[in-house]
């Protein structure tokens, strides 16, 4: 029987070798991928911390993009307003050429219509004396004389 019960013990000692090899496997299997894990791990915290930096750029950047648009919002509002006053500018002198071309225009009809300084009146306005009498000039005849322009 000792024949028995040394087959027996030989093959728990090799089953329990069995285990301990399979078990050493699995320990440097385990191992193996939590080494593995770890790199990823280590690599998807350096994608991150890029991707952070990258984000933070960004911000920067949009924040130096938002200001230049109010700068130019700003701009453009300022030229509007200069463009504006400009317009209102160029109506007025417009308005007041006007007003000089219609008082220069009033100013010449009533130059033309009445008689020079120098001009003799009318026929008409000569009124005839008694027999052999010297002409007189009519009192209603129109003052002669010249419109300044006081505008100018």
């Amino acid at each position: 029987m000792e024949s028995v019960s040394s087959t027996t013990s030989a093959n728990q000692y090799g089953l329990q070798q069995l285990r301990q090899l399979q078990a050493r496997r699995n320990a440097e299997q385990a191992e193996q991928v939590a080494r593995s894990l770890k790199a990823q791990a280590n690599e998807a915290q350096r994608a991150a911390d890029l991707a952070l930096e990258h984000a933070r750029a960004l911000a920067v950047q949009s924040d130096q993009a938002q200001a230049k648009a109010g700068q130019a919002r700003r701009g453009l509002a300022a030229m509007r307003s200069a463009q504006q006053a400009v317009a209102q500018l160029s109506e007025t002198a417009d308005r007041v050429l006007a007003r000089e071309e219609a008082s220069a225009s009033t100013a010449q009809n009533a130059s033309a219509e009445a008689p020079s300084a120098g001009s003799a009146p009318p026929s008409a306005d000569i009124a005839p004396l008694a027999s052999g009498s010297a002409a007189v000039a009519n009192s209603e005849s129109p003052a002669s004389g010249t419109i300044v322009d006081t505008n100018a």
